[in-house]
């Protein structure tokens, strides 16, 4: 079986968000596997020790992205691919369209995901993705049975549980609770230094001009700001009744500055 793991680089969940001039300042930030890929990742390696075959990890970014791509090979990952290229935008459409045209030239029964990125939240890359191979895609899954060309997945629907029949090759993405991912252990780092790495750039998938422009962002980011900060909150005195007709008055005054 052949396996994709789409891999994107995050900030560490428990790092400080600094925004300076209306942009992330990341100086200093350390980035980590988004961590709903890493389930992506162990249920890859789950499903290539069941029925055997590769696990290929692979991730559109910057040089940076090759640490996360290694810690996958760590964890057990068999080969990486990284598409570094400095006119690479970040957003989904186009990050999309890349995966597409590298995938296309690749044999691939199975590609997981993550159900989202923890930075942006958009969700958008593996469901665009799956309709630019034309494949049928399952997102949020919590469950996955693969029985030769056929998997029977669950998945997570707004608090209830959807069972879904799909014929392969396809697309699915990883919701918290379809496993528990590994942590990289000594010997797997030191095996994942002799793993194939193999690092492209946009030239290498020998893309038409067409190809090309639709690679072009379809989204700007055109500022970024922290939420408010909270006030304070207050203890309301006196007895029960004193405190019932304090908060009521608390709330009509902000119905009223609303």
């Amino acid at each position: 079986m052949n396996i994709v793991v789409l891999l994107k680089q995050t900030f560490d969940t428990e790092e400080k968000i600094v925004i300076v001039d209306g942009s992330i300042d990341d100086s200093g930030a350390k980035y980590v596997i988004n961590p709903y890929d890493e389930y992506a990742v162990e249920e890859a390696l789950l499903q290539r020790d069941q029925h055997g075959g590769t696990v290929v990890v692979i991730g559109v970014g910057p040089e940076r992205t090759s640490e996360a791509l290694r810690t996958a090979l760590a964890m057990g990952a068999d080969e990486a691919v990284l598409i570094a290229d400095e006119r690479t935008q970040q957003d989904e459409a186009s990050i999309s369209h890349i995966l597409a045209a590298y995938l296309r030239s690749q044999p691939v029964d199975l590609i997981l995901g993550g159900n989202f990125s923890v930075d942006t939240g958009g969700g958008q890359v593996a469901i665009r993705l799956a309709k630019l191979l034309d494949l049928p895609h399952v997102g949020s899954i919590t469950k996955l049975e693969c029985r030769g060309n056929d998997a029977v997945v669950q998945r997570d629907a707004e608090g209830d549980t959807e069972t879904i029949h799909i014929t392969l090759p396809a697309l699915f993405t990883a919701q918290q609770g379809l496993n528990e991912p590994r942590y990289p252990s000594l010997p797997g780092i030191m095996k994942a230094k002799k793993k194939p790495f193999k690092q492209i750039t946009l030239d290498d998938l020998q893309l038409s001009n067409d190809e090309l422009r639709s690679l072009s962002a379809r989204t700007e980011t055109i500022s970024l700001s922290l939420p408010a900060q909270r006030s304070a909150g207050k203890v309301l005195a006196g007895d029960l009744p004193a405190q019932v007709k304090e908060l009521s008055s608390i709330i009509q005054t902000a119905r009223g500055n609303g």
